[in-house]
């Protein structure tokens, strides 16, 4: 399942847009509040889809019968990218486990990259439902990592992906390698990607952009 939740041309339409603009990118508290504010939204689009029970709740003035989840979800990030849309996704399952898994791209002197995934710090995941983030999805290569490493010692019952800005060619890989039981959620969706794998038109590199520029691996 692929969700596009710019479609519904609500708010977050508005915060992938100054995402987007260099006029707007170099302010780096407006950059991760918008990208937290996408982690919200989505946070609360996924919350529509999982299981649900019926509590009684003892209000001042008799008891109420309530909906509460039947089991919190466990929130994994990719570092360091991932944080504030993680973040957003915290704030409104603040009762969340959580997971964070070091993946990146290790460049090459001939302009090619291999990822890297060189941490990861998760509670058992098995039976549980999984959401994921990571701002970009381009080629889908860490993604596919990243699942691939997590299920290596866990069988989650959902795996659920949230990004600001997805390739198609990126979701199509993810699809291919993974199945379409990943959900993907989605700020926006571009169609070009180049030959270093970055996306068209994007935003630039998300990471630099919250929390500034790093030395390149």
């Amino acid at each position: 399942m692929i969700v596009n939740l710019s479609k519904q041309h609500s708010l977050l339409s508005n915060w992938v847009a100054e995402l987007r603009d260099v006029n707007i990118q170099g302010d780096r508290l407006r950059f991760r509040r918008n990208l937290e504010r996408i982690g919200e939204i989505a946070a609360y689009e996924i919350s529509k889809q999982l299981a649900w029970q019926e509590i009684e709740t003892q209000t001042p003035l008799g008891i109420h019968n309530s909906k509460t989840l039947k089991a919190q979800p466990v929130l994994a990030t990719i570092l360091r990218a991932g944080l504030p849309l993680h973040n957003g996704m915290l704030n409104y399952f603040d009762k969340a486990d959580n997971a964070f898994i070091s993946a990146y791209r290790k460049h090459h002197h001939d302009g090619s990259f291999e990822i890297n995934l060189e941490y990861m710090s998760c509670p058992s995941l098995t039976n549980r439902v999984v959401i994921i983030s990571d701002p970009m999805l381009a080629t889908g290569a860490s993604l596919v990592k990243t699942i691939n490493y997590l299920k290596q010692e866990n069988t989650p019952a959902e795996i659920h992906f949230v990004c600001a800005i997805a390739a198609t060619i990126g979701i199509e890989f993810v699809q291919r390698e993974c199945g379409n039981d990943i959900k993907i959620w989605c700020g926006d969706i571009d169609e070009e990607l180049t030959a270093k794998g970055y996306i068209v038109p994007g935003l630039g590199d998300a990471g630099d952009l919250a929390f500034g520029t790093k030395m390149q691996s």
